[in-house]
């Protein structure tokens, strides 16, 4: 099953691997660099899985988790 998936890590290399790995698998990736970017990647796109880093500049992962739930 194809799912579309939002990668956000501040670490490019992090994500290059991410985004490989789920590549090869058929899943559609997207990428942010920090926890505002992957706020606004999340409210306008539709994913089926946030893989979210905990400790994002702009927002952590854990506010940006509370913001998506609310």
């Amino acid at each position: 099953m194809k799912a579309d998936i939002l990668i956000v890590d501040d670490d490019p290399q992090i994500r290059s691997v991410l985004r490989i790995a789920l590549d090869q698998a058929g899943h559609t990736v997207t990428e942010a660099g920090d926890g505002a970017e992957g706020l606004a990647k999340a409210r306008t796109g539709r994913f089926d899985l946030i893989v979210l880093d905990i400790g994002l500049p702009e927002m952590d992962g854990l506010a940006l988790c509370r913001a998506l739930r609310a």
